[in-house]
């Protein structure tokens, strides 16, 4: 099971590496991560990805609460809040099969952001399923680069 943590930070040099150096010592494996400020300029909200059951979960969640740099720590539970990741991605387009490219880009609603001769620079930005789909659609083209950001996350207010 995927679970989606959200780790308030001190902005200071070295968290990260305290960070996922605890995650590494305990034998935990980070699916993404992804770690950028917030409105306070003294603190950087980081977005881990974790797969595990509850008890990991739990065990994770107490050995951050743990660390000396870290704020805040939400585990965050179905329906308690909306992520997005974002892609870029280079795919073979011809002349043939440009126009059908571009159909599925506008389907869902992703951004030609580059044109070359036989290649197109998309960015999509959705959920991990959105994502996924529009990539297994893209495979039957090439993709000849591509790169991921990470979930982020925000929590729904009530």
């Amino acid at each position: 099971m995927r679970h989606t943590i959200s780790i308030l930070v001190e902005n200071k040099f070295g968290v990260l590496t305290r960070v996922a150096g605890m995650f590494s010592g305990r034998g935990f494996n980070i699916d993404t991560l992804n770690v950028g400020p917030t409105l306070d300029a003294s603190a950087s909200r980081m977005t881990i990805v974790v797969r595990g059951d509850d008890k990991v979960l739990e065990q994770v969640t107490k050995q951050l609460e743990k660390l000396v740099d870290v704020i805040d720590v939400q585990d965050f539970r179905d329906e308690e809040y909306v992520d997005r990741e974002l892609v870029l991605l280079r795919v073979n387009a011809t002349s043939k099969t440009r126009a059908e490219v571009m159909q599925i880009c506008d389907i869902f609603r992703a951004k030609i952001i580059d044109v070359q001769a036989e290649k197109l620079a998309i960015e999509v930005t959705g959920t991990e399923n959105k994502i996924n789909k529009f990539l297994s659609l893209m495979e039957g083209f090439g993709i000849s680069d591509l790169t991921r950001t990470g979930k982020i996350a925000l929590a729904r207010t009530n």
